[in-house]
């Protein structure tokens, strides 16, 4: 076995003032409570909410804090994103850094893709994230609608990831289909998934562990919740050379693939669909957007009329394609007249067989008892 104890922090999130000493306070809870954990995540935007106009410079207290607090519990600590702004260029990013139990920031990783067009004026990062715990194995961080594309999940572990470490911030309807994707993801790339979400300003909660056979080991509800695991990362080793319940290989699988796909060749013009597509923008009222696409009915021939001859001839005249209906039966349904010599003979009285009375046995007085 290789165990590793993560921890994930499902925690209230205000938009309009520093989350920073909460998170602090229940880092220090976390660990009094549970002391054997050795990683702690947070959910996306924890520090300071959704709001970028607190957006901070790339080397800032807040973090020194962080850094502090890690090398006080010497626990690997992710506190969710912040937003940190290029002085160079003055652009924004939404931004998770990873500190190691030492207190020193080893990996910064900027979102790639923000959640546009809600998510605007946030620039989009272009470096993966990939670290090692020594001898323990290797983790890959995304943030959010990152792992709505795949190819964020399929870089990191083509590149040997075993553990996904995904802080989100969700607080609309579809929490439910990113639960669904997560449990896909973990089974399509064979490996455990931390999904920590916020509450308030911060999500809807419902963060979730899913280990690399899809199995959920957690999920939260609409509550803070702090749930450490210890994961097993032989299991993602032992599952990615004998396959998800001596099943499918799906990572030696993509590495034997016979065909490279075109549409990652943007001169390819198999994306030209795509080029159809309105801009990315926020619906409007009323909007008609994609209504405008002519999809052809399959046109069916009508039904043909049983009202006498003519319209029998309507059969022989069936478009092709389509096999004649059976003529019906003239005499489905109807009695035929029976004729005398098919009538019951009377009794030996002269008298048909008389009714029997309900209730009554034949041939005696006595009632039935069913």
């Amino acid at each position: 076995m290789t165990p590793f104890a993560i921890a994930g922090v499902q925690m209230y999130v205000n938009a309009l003032q520093s989350n920073v000493d909460g998170m602090i306070q229940r880092l220090d809870i976390l660990m009094a409570r549970f002391p054997w954990t050795q990683m702690v995540l947070f959910s996306e935007l924890a520090p300071f909410g959704p709001l970028d106009r607190f957006a901070l410079p790339p080397e800032n207290e807040t973090i020194g804090k962080f850094q502090e607090a890690a090398k006080k519990h010497r626990v690997w600590l992710i506190p969710g994103s912040m937003f940190l702004k290029n002085p160079e260029d003055g652009r924004v990013y939404n931004t998770s850094v990873v500190i190691n139990p030492e207190g020193e920031v080893i990996r910064r990783y900027a979102k790639m893709f923000p959640f546009r067009p809600y998510e605007t004026g946030i620039a989009a990062g272009t470096e993966f994230c990939v670290f090692d715990v020594p001898d323990v194995g290797r983790f890959g961080l995304s943030i959010c609608y990152d792992m709505w594309f795949p190819e964020t999940t399929r870089q990191l572990t083509s590149q040997g990831v075993e553990v996904l470490l995904h802080p989100v911030l969700t607080g609309t309807t579809d929490r439910d289909a990113e639960l669904a994707i997560a449990r896909a993801t973990a089974a399509q790339f064979q490996c455990y998934i931390f999904d920590v979400n916020g509450l308030g300003a911060g999500g809807v909660g419902k963060s979730c562990v899913v280990d690399p056979t899809s199995m959920v080991l957690h999920q939260s509800a609409g509550q803070e919740d702090m749930f450490p695991i210890e994961v097993d990362l032989s299991m993602v080793r032992r599952q990615r050379e004998t396959g998800m319940k001596g099943l499918g290989q799906v990572l030696k699988s993509f590495r034997d693939r016979s065909t490279d796909f075109s549409v990652y060749d943007r001169t390819s013009g198999t994306d030209a669909y795509l080029q159809t597509l309105g801009p990315l923008e926020i619906p409007h009222q009323g909007t008609r957007a994609g209504l405008h696409v002519d999809v052809p009915a399959q046109r069916v021939p009508e039904a043909p009329t049983f009202k006498g001859q003519d319209s029998m001839s309507a059969f022989s005249h069936t478009p092709g394609g389509f096999a004649p209906e059976p003529m019906p039966n003239p005499t489905a349904g109807t009695a035929i007249p029976a004729t005398e010599s098919q009538i019951p003979a009377a009794t030996a009285g002269g008298v048909p067989n008389p009714p029997v009375k309900p209730g009554i046995l034949t041939g005696t007085e006595e009632t039935s008892s069913g």
